[in-house]
């Protein structure tokens, strides 16, 4: 069986991470979402802490700043920029190439789809939804009121867009980013999962 790697890129309350979950399970591969944090931090010595506080963030003032050696030169110790955001994301950028030189998995975010763009049986997909089905998702999972899920929508969504934007030079919900573009306002998270595995049947990436 080919090696594969799946990135998600998902609209806060599409539904994209517990698609990506379902997906693994099916498939028997990993998944890796705030696991990649935990991997940069062990790798690199920097506190998790920091890496969390820049999880799929950017500074406002950087957000027309393309950052063009996006994950290809790590800052080593000892230089005053080795905890910067661009170095954070540099290791985090680092443990996703490792994974997918390595495995077959699932990798949700931190621009991965941009960063192995060039691996071979790549799949990239992105989740979507409409607001209404996302606010009441995002309801019923963190218990908000209404308008507090939608503050928390436009917050996060906003967020990375422009960390995606910053570090890509791309639109975040661009189409052409991305083999798979799949709305999961009418359709079950299996049946999204399905549709997902039926394209890696046509790619002939799975039996």
């Amino acid at each position: 069986m080919k090696k594969y790697v799946i990135t998600i890129a998902r609209g806060f309350g599409s539904g994209g991470k517990t698609v990506g979950k379902i997906l693994a399970e099916r498939l028997d591969i990993n998944y890796y979402d705030r696991d990649l944090i935990k991997l940069a931090s062990e790798e690199s010595g920097i506190n998790i802490s920091l890496f969390g506080k820049a999880d799929e963030k950017v500074k406002t003032s950087l957000f027309k700043k393309y950052n063009r050696s996006y994950g290809r030169k790590i800052i080593p110790p000892g230089s005053d920029k080795f905890i910067s955001n661009d170095n954070l994301f540099n290791i985090q950028a680092k443990i996703i190439r490792d994974l997918a030189d390595r495995e077959s998995c699932i990798i949700v975010g931190r621009c991965a789809d941009y960063i192995l763009k060039d691996y071979p049986n790549l799949v990239r997909v992105y989740f979507y939804a409409s607001l209404d089905v996302c606010v009441r998702n995002v309801m019923d999972i963190y218990s908000l009121d209404k308008n507090d899920a939608i503050k928390q929508i436009s917050a996060i969504d906003a967020a990375r867009s422009a960390h995606y934007k910053y570090y890509t030079g791309k639109d975040w919900d661009q189409v052409e980013n991305y083999d798979l573009c799949i709305n999961t306002s009418d359709l079950s998270f299996e049946r999204c999962a399905s549709l997902v595995e039926d394209y890696l049947r046509i790619r002939g990436l799975i039996g």
